[in-house]
């Protein structure tokens, strides 16, 4: 529906002038001037017949004037006011007494009318006599000063009466050229042209043209326009000689532009002005003007700004109070008299401070004032919705400060108070604030300055003025409390927008502050406050209302106490206006003319008084007279009238007159002389009847009335031309000339004043122009609507509806179709429900498509328009049909669900529910009730209907339907629970029913799932519930269990299995088994595929953002780069890139890590291998990059160390080196052989030498050494004996170094027990004097080595982890424990791992003696 107008007194904040609710009242004083009227018996029968009228209007309320008067003034208006104040009774009375006084009247005029008849047949015979134009006054010449006023004036006669047209310089002279410079006026045959302020370019030679049908007549004269003596085009009025002196009072003041009633709010500011034209105008002159508020003369202050000149009066306040609220008059001294214009100003309450508080006080004064102590009065505020006062706070403060003090600690409940404490000779401003229980107002405007003095002093000194005399002391006669509410209210009609009120006043009135007025629209439990100030006078106009609206009104009294109770309501009434006769007819113009009868047309009244205007009355005259005839005895109801018995040649001049009930208006214009001859053209005649719909910021729709004269031929089109306001460039808005009777004009300037003229077209071309229209501004109405295309929501009916902005009691709403009124059409029907009309489609089908427009009559233009599309048509039917064959709305079809323990759950959402829905549910094709196994239930707040199945089996497959019937909708919706829909829905049910079960016993909450810890090691996790302390669990992988460190805490409701080292041989099943004595359950894991690589993502994750920057180390093979994590495995997505190409492994760039760190070797590396090197370690998500530039100096660095480490590799592999076969240990029996014999290895072939008990041991019978193809040693000891038990040493040696090997050798006796074997003391010995080279990172060696030796490590050697494992005979030797043993002793070629470097060996065939024993063996032993 269309929002409603909102009425000014809902609108917040409101602080420009409103001026669409005008109210003024202008009036004009004159001097009394004696002029000579006609004494015709025509002017007598018009004169009767006003007053007639007059009688009959109903008189306008006029807003009091108060002022200072003499006794005798004060008698005077008393009288006045007993005569204006009578009972609307007393005024109905007179009005239908002079109702039949006026019928008497017509009935006289009838008499009288005859009797002129006979009167001027011999003025029409003397018309009779054709004379040609002839001027009795001619013009004269005029010489007058810059910037004053001139008047040429004529005198002509002739018969028919000639037209007079003026000329400046040969060239017509058009007022509308110029707005008030040129004014042409004809009063009795005198013709004249003023104009009103001369500039130097008017000089010129004016001329006056009379012309009739026997000839033309001219009269020439020139005018001066003289400027002072020396100046220039720019030259200051002030050098003007003064001619006289001019009084203000002697200027021609006319008022054009009125300020209107307005309304402002607290705290903001308004503007009222009044625009004037100032004959003559003076800058240095301006008109004497004087402005009141409530008859009191205002002064320029702080509060009030008051300037004149620039041809406006203007009065701004710039801080509005509700003290500013009254009635404003401006009164100007003019030549004739004084010229008044006066209008209510409303000031409302600012937002309060809280909610629900009080307006503020106002007109707050300070009475008795004296030295210590000052009586300050105020006026209530209107309390309306707010809760009631509870008294008031009292705040002062001294001149020239803005400190406020709180003169009483509890609030006041009168509107008086004593503030004491005040310093003797210092000047204090007051202010009050009203105090209910929703909080404290905001504070008043406040008061005058006052000086605490005697009051002696005070008139002494006069330092203030003491506006009047109170005791402080409150009398016993004062305390009669709040006054009694006032009396009957009556309201009665005054405008459009405004209602005239009044009341009884009060029994009791004795300090009475005045009134306060509040309005309530009918139907509405909200009041508002007419005003906000107390108003003295028991009779007030309310502003600002809604046309149309019903109200009703109440008032309450203000005294010293506070408010009275409130009065009665008064009796409703509706704001219409007061009934009054219509004003003129305009625009009359002539459609047609066949030489004995004219077609004229006119403009209906712009107001119709209240009440339709149902009667036109044309008269006519001959242009050359002043007799006025009658042309109708019989009210002409339209618009349009044929006048006969007209002479062809003749000019003529019509005017019309409007009637209502109120009876008969006042005359239009006279008409243009018009001649009475043949129109003869081919061409059609003018349209008429121009009017204005739908005005709207950016267009309109112009219509018109097709012309009564069609030519030659039938009238095929219409060009429509528009110009702006005064302009005389119109522009045609058609290229072709449209067949219908009306136009939309669009692309308008919003607020720009335009106006239209309409040519008709018929196949012989392009007819006469159309009287110009009315101007017209391109701005919507306030609270303009739009037509609303609907559906009822009761019975479903298609309507268009328009609820009106305004609108009065005569008003009609005319609906239309594409600008064709519909009238008594059974296609629609219309209705109208106070500001509402809608037009409802009976049988709504294509055939309604189309534009449709409504206009409410009697207004100020209320109208609008909407069209009517198929789309919109179709969806309306749609809607319609829902309605008269309603459905209840579901937001939800039929659903299901399963719930917990294997239950089914079928549901549906209606929007919504009725307490008296009923329904059933059908599965198929049998109702289902509640009962053993179903359970059926609804909620009207929700909407929803359900059904649950408490065993859903195979039996339940099937069709579901739900039937709804909620009063006259009904629904209907089903579920087809079939085939694979079902399955999964019973595989469902029986999965939730065995969770349920299996929730019973101990239970995973949460199935294993893993997370990856700080330190890279993967956790499978669980959550358990439902356990107690005998409930067990264990971990298994691929059904083996697995045992943890710590035994898994079920009762701390998680548990946990950490896997360090994650790899891919982690994969495979995981198990977690909980229970007990109630049940046992399962929990699987599957460790491959994509949870593989999310747990290797998320290590890579941790491993990346722990990762280092890129270390370089040498190696023997090469230059490594390495980068150190917390954990790094093959798994992860690592790539090495040079120069951003992918490396890939290979002999020549080998990739690999350990758990620690990931690295990059480059064999032999070259100039080519220089560069930026990066890895990469990708998560899955993101990539992180570390770096490293091997180039320039690093490089080269580099490169020297690789080159060392490879020479000292190449070393350490060559040495001389026992490969196996010596024990650590050998106990023999006496007598026994004893042969060791062992493998030796070098390149070149090294020497070996023997020692026992480090002593060489040379060959001899007893004791045999041989060394055999360079690669066999032994030392064979013939039939041993205790003597050879000792130390034995093996000492292999070439030019890269050697080895010391020894082996401890026991003799027993035989018969004896065997000794138990014991080591010797560690003897070695080295040739070597090079010294150790420093230690540098080694990687693992195939290089082959003895076995294990007990000898003690040097502090020198650097241990490298051991790969292959030793034979099964094994010895102590000094084998480095880092250094693999391979299976065969033939030692390989090339190793990716290597090994420390070795001391430079003595030259080849020097032996090595015995070495001494503080010099260690450079070859460690093994761990």
């Amino acid at each position: 529906m269309a929002s409603k107008v909102i009425p000014w007194y809902k609108k917040k904040r409101v602080s420009q002038v409103q001026s669409d609710y005008a109210y003024h009242h202008t009036k004009h004083v004159v001097k009394q001037q004696q002029t000579e009227s006609r004494k015709s018996s025509s002017k007598s029968a018009i004169q009767v017949q006003a007053q007639a009228t007059a009688a009959m209007a109903e008189p306008a309320y006029t807003v009091p004037v108060f002022r200072q008067r003499s006794s005798e003034e004060t008698e005077e208006y008393q009288r006045v006011t007993t005569n204006v104040g009578k009972g609307l009774a007393v005024i109905q009375e007179e009005l239908h007494r002079m109702r039949m006084a006026t019928k008497a009247q017509v009935e006289s005029l009838e008499l009288q009318r005859e009797v002129r008849g006979m009167m001027s047949k011999r003025g029409d015979m003397l018309d009779e006599i054709p004379k040609m134009p002839d001027f009795l006054v001619a013009l004269r010449p005029h010489t007058v000063w810059e910037k004053t006023p001139v008047k040429l004036f004529c005198t002509v006669q002739g018969n028919p009466r000639p037209i007079v047209k003026w000329y400046k310089g040969g060239a017509p002279v058009d007022p509308l050229s110029a707005p008030g410079k040129y004014k042409i006026e004809n009063k009795y045959g005198v013709h004249s042209l003023i104009i009103s302020r001369c500039v130097v370019s008017d000089t010129a030679e004016y001329s006056a043209v009379a012309t009739n049908p026997h000839g033309t007549a001219t009269s020439k004269a020139a005018v001066t326009v003289k400027r002072a003596s020396g100046a220039g085009e720019s030259c200051h009025l002030g050098l003007v000689p003064h001619l006289t002196v001019i009084h203000p009072s002697k200027l021609e003041v006319s008022l054009l532009d009125r300020f209107s009633v307005s309304f402002g709010v607290e705290g903001g500011s308004i503007s009222l002005v009044c625009t004037m034209v100032v004959v003559p105008d003076l800058p240095n002159l301006p008109p004497l003007a004087q402005w009141y508020r409530d008859d009191k003369l205002l002064k320029p202050s702080n509060l009030v700004e008051m300037a004149v000149g620039g041809s406006a009066a203007r009065l701004m306040l710039p801080h509005l109070a509700k003290d500013d609220e009254g009635l404003y008059t401006l009164r100007i001294f003019t030549k004739d008299g004084t010229a008044e214009h006066s209008a209510y100003l409303f000031v409302s309450d600012a937002p309060p401070s809280a909610a629900g508080a009080p307006g503020a006080p106002m007109s707050v004064k300070a009475y008795d004032i004296n030295a210590d102590y000052v009586l300050v009065a105020w006026k209530p505020p209107n309390t309306v919705n707010e809760a009631p006062l509870t008294g008031y706070f009292v705040d002062r403060c001294e001149a020239g400060s803005d400190s406020w003090v709180q003169s009483n600690d509890a609030p006041v409940k009168v509107c008086k108070y004593p503030v004491h404490g005040l310093s003797t000779g210092r000047s204090y401003h007051f202010r009050v604030r009203a105090v209910n229980s929703a909080g404290i107002s905001r504070p008043s405007r406040k008061s005058d300055k006052v000086t605490a003095l005697d009051a002696a002093e005070s008139e002494r000194l006069q330092v203030i003025k003491i506006e009047g005399k109170y005791d402080i002391v409150i009398r016993d006669d004062d305390l009669e409390g709040v006054p009694s509410a006032p009396g009957q209210v009556v309201a009665t009609r005054n405008s459009k927008s405004s209602v005239f009120v009044q009341w009884d006043p009060p029994k009791q009135v004795k300090n009475l502050m005045g009134y306060y007025i509040d309005g309530r629209v009918v139907g509405s439990k909200e009041w508002f406050p007419c005003n906000h100030k107390p108003f003295k006078h028991n009779r007030f106009v309310v502003h600002g209302l809604i046309p149309g609206e019903t109200y009703v009104f109440r008032a309450q009294a203000a005294n010293v106490f506070g408010l009275s109770e409130e009065s009665q309501e008064s009796s409703p009434i509706a704001v219409e206006p007061a009934l009054a006769t219509p004003s003129s007819p305009f625009g009359i113009t002539m459609l047609s003319c066949d030489g004995a009868s004219m077609t004229v047309a006119w403009k209906s009244p712009k107001h119709c008084g209240g009440s339709k205007v149902n009667a036109y009355y044309i008269d006519k005259r001959n242009a050359d007279t002043l007799t006025w005839k009658e042309v109708n005895l019989v009210a002409v109801t339209e618009r349009l009238c044929t006048v006969d018995s007209l002479t062809e040649g003749i000019f003529y001049e019509f005017k019309v007159q409007a009637g209502n009930l109120a009876g008969v208006g006042v005359p239009s214009a006279p008409s243009a002389p018009m001649k009475c001859e043949a129109w003869t053209m081919e061409e059609p005649g003018p349209a008429y009847d121009l009017s204005f719909s739908e005005v709207r910021g950016h267009s309109l729709v112009i219509l018109w009335k097709a012309p009564v004269y069609t030519g030659a031929s039938a009238v095929s089109g219409y060009l429509v031309d528009m110009a702006k306001k005064g302009s005389s460039e119109f522009v045609t808005l058609t290229q072709e000339a449209v067949s219908h009777r009306y136009l939309q004009v669009s692309h308008l300037e919003e607020g720009q004043t335009y106006v239209f003229r309409v040519r008709a077209v018929n196949a012989n071309g392009v007819g006469k122009s159309s009287q110009v229209s009315e101007p017209v501004c391109a701005r919507a109405l306030p609270g303009a609507q739009e037509i609303v295309a609907n559906v009822d929501g009761d019975t479903g009916d298609i309507f268009l509806s328009l609820e009106a902005c305004e609108i009065c009691e005569t008003s009609k709403f005319v609906w239309s179709k594409n600008y064709k009124p519909i009238g008594d059409c059974p296609r629609v029907e219309v209705t109208t429900k106070g500001r509402t009309s809608r037009m409802t489609f009976t049988h709504p089908d294509k055939d309604d498509l189309g534009k449709y427009s409504v206009v409410v009559t009697d207004t100020d233009g209320v109208s609008a328009s909407h069209t009517l599309s198929e789309d919109a048509l179709n969806t309306m039917l749609e809607l319609s049909q829902a309605i008269r064959h309603p459905i209840v709305p579901l937001k939800h079809g039929l659903n299901y669900e399963i719930l917990e323990k294997g239950h089914v759950r079928f549901w549906l959402q209606a929007v919504k529910l009725s307490p008296s829905v009923s329904y059933r549910f059908i599965v198929n094709d049998k109702e289902v009730t509640s009962g053993e196994g179903h359970k059926i239930s609804h909620d009207v707040a929700t909407g929803i209907i359900q059904m649950t199945v408490d065993h859903f089996t195979r039996a339940n497959e099937g069709t579901y339907t739900v039937q709804i019937h909620d009063g006259k909708a009904k629904a209907q919706s089903s579920l087809v629970l079939v085939g694979d829909v079902f399955k999964a829905a019973l595989k469902e049910a029986e999965f939730q029913r065995k969770e349920h079960i299996r929730k019973q016993g101990p239970h995973f909450s949460e199935y294993l799932y893993f997370t990856v810890t700080e330190d890279c090691t993967v956790m499978l996790a669980c959550k358990v519930a439902n356990v107690k302390k005998e409930t067990t669990f264990h971990w298994y992988k691929e059904e083996e269990e697995i045992v943890p460190e710590t035994p898994p805490n079920v009762l701390s409701g998680a548990c946990a299995l950490p896997i360090a080292l994650f790899s891919r041989k982690d994969q495979g099943v995981f198990k977690a088994t909980l229970g007990d004595d109630r049940g046992k359950d399962t929990s699987l894991f599957d460790i491959s595929g994509q949870v593989f690589d999310d747990i290797i993502n998320a290590l890579a994750q941790n491993a990346g953002a722990s990762a280092s920057e890129l270390v370089m180390q040498c190696t023997p093979e090469g230059i490594r780069l390495q980068c150190y994590m917390n954990y790094y495995t093959e798994e992860m997505k690592t790539v090495w890139k040079h120069k951003e190409t992918k490396i890939a492994s290979s002999e020549k760039m080998r990739i690999g890590g350990t758990a620690e760190m990931a690295w990059m070797q480059i064999c032999d590396p070259s100039d080519k291998e220089k560069g930026h090197y990066t890895i990469e370690i990708s998560d899955g998500v993101q990539t992180h990059t570390r770096t490293f530039d091997l180039s320039g100096q690093a490089y080269t660095d580099a490169y020297e160390e690789y080159l060392r480490l490879k020479a000292a590799a190449f070393a350490e592999k060559n040495r001389g080196r026992v490969v196996g076969g010596l024990p650590d240990v050998v106990t023999i029996m006496e007598q026994k052989s004893l042969s060791l014999t062992c493998t030796v290895w070098g390149e070149p072939t090294p020497e070996v030498t023997w020692f026992k008990n480090e002593q060489e041991v040379c060959s001899t019978e007893h004791t045999k050494v041989t060394f055999d193809g360079g690669k066999f040693s032994s030392l064979i000891i013939n039939q041993v004996t205790p003597e050879d038990s000792g130390k034995y040493s093996i000492n292999v040696r070439n030019k890269y170094g050697g080895e010391f090997v020894e082996i401890t050798v026991s003799v027993y006796k035989h018969g004896e027990q065997i000794p138990e074997a014991k080591l010797g003391q560690p003897k070695s010995a080295t040739p070597a004097v090079t010294p150790v080279p420093p230690r540098s990172p080694a990687l693992p060696s195939k290089t082959p080595t003895p076995s294990k030796s007990q000898t003690p490590a040097p502090p020198g050697k650097t241990p490298t982890p051991a790969s292959t494992p030793a034979p099964s005979m094994r010895s102590q030797a000094s084998t480095p424990a880092s250094t693999p043993v391979p299976k065969s002793p033939t030692p390989t070629p090339k190793s990716p791992t290597p090994t420390p470097k070795s001391p430079t060996p003595n030259p080849r065939g020097v032996k090595s003696p015995t070495p001494p024993r503080f010099m260690k063996s450079p070859t460690p032993p093994r761990k």
